[in-house]
């Protein structure tokens, strides 16, 4: 972390709301339900699939957590009646699971409702991995849901030393895996830190998932690990139908190009709704690199800010 870096993160309770939107409009589709159906069908039109995710985590109030249930139930209606190729993205603390007493189980009920409904349209639910005070208690949410629903996936995220352990208890279960990085910052006892280890266990995890059997969103903007990736499903002669790629709105868009112009499956995480200067904010504290990108931001005179650097 560059020291620049660290003053801006330090600065940001005080960051003009301004000047963190100019920076988020790149990577959140907007404040409405509209917006996110307009963002979908612009990357469909691409021949990019999409995953909508209704921006809020953290809620301890079950009424927070009963409405973005219900917003996500709007959002598959609105994907459905659209025709659009896209599943949904659910963090569980932004269904209760933070909420005392008994946020396990109000999560639970409320992530049910969503997958009911998304079986009910045809589409497909991704359950996020948050921090690791959250890891345990979101794979024994998947195990329940994964117990009468087979259109439900789970993220892992390779800078955990826990992974591979999770990727063999996990693929008795039949899985849909999306890995990545992992943008939380977690301490060394528990997660790797450099660079050159991640990319080492991310690339260990991918291959264990696909000789498990399980089908794989492979979810980064590293061009190492996309050649990496590239290069293992030939190997191991992967199905075309068990592996995508999976990238955020906004990020490494001439990467998202030139993988569809090569015929290679992308799926694009399009977050949207009122709570996108909270979701910035947390993004920018848990990545310093991102703060400072904000800054620089303010003074760059093209058209628009360039790609941070992101742990993805």
């Amino acid at each position: 972390m560059s020291l620049f870096d660290w003053l801006v993160t330090k600065m940001i309770p005080v960051t003009p709301k301004a000047v963190v939107r100019r920076v988020a409009s790149r990577y959140v589709a907007g404040e409405e339900l509209d917006d996110a159906v307009r963002v979908l069908k612009e990357l469909q039109a691409e021949g990019c699939r999409g995953t909508l995710d209704v921006l809020g985590e953290f809620v301890t109030e079950r009424r927070q957590a009963e409405e973005t249930a219900r917003a996500y139930v709007a959002a598959l209606d609105a994907i459905s009646r659209e025709a659009l190729d896209s599943g949904v993205s659910i963090k569980l603390t932004a269904f209760g699971l933070d909420v005392a007493p008994g946020g396990d189980e109000l999560c639970y009920q409320n992530a049910r409702m969503v997958v009911e409904k998304a079986r009910s349209v045809g589409r497909f639910v991704r359950i996020d991995m948050e921090n690791s005070p959250y890891t345990d208690r979101t794979i024994a949410v998947y195990k329940r849901l994964r117990a009468d629903f087979a259109d439900v996936g789970i993220v892992l995220q390779a800078r955990m030393k826990r992974t591979l352990a999770d990727v063999a208890t996990i693929l008795p279960w039949g899985p849909d895996f999306r890995i990545c990085k992992g943008i939380y910052l977690e301490p060394p006892e528990i997660a790797w830190t450099d660079g050159a280890d991640i990319n080492r266990a991310y690339l260990q995890a991918l291959e264990a998932m696909l000789r498990g059997g399980a089908r794989v969103g492979i979810a980064t903007h590293d061009e190492a690990l996309v050649e990496g990736a590239l290069k293992m499903v030939a190997e191991l002669r992967t199905p075309a139908d068990r592996f995508e790629f999976q990238m955020l709105l906004g990020v490494q868009e001439g990467l998202r190009r030139r993988l569809r112009a090569a015929g290679h499956p992308v799926r694009v995480y399009v977050p949207y709704g009122r709570d996108w200067y909270g979701y910035s904010c947390r993004r920018l504290r848990e990545n310093p690199a991102i703060a400072g990108h904000v800054v620089r931001a303010m003074f760059r005179r093209d058209r628009g800010p360039a790609t941070p650097p992101r742990a993805t």
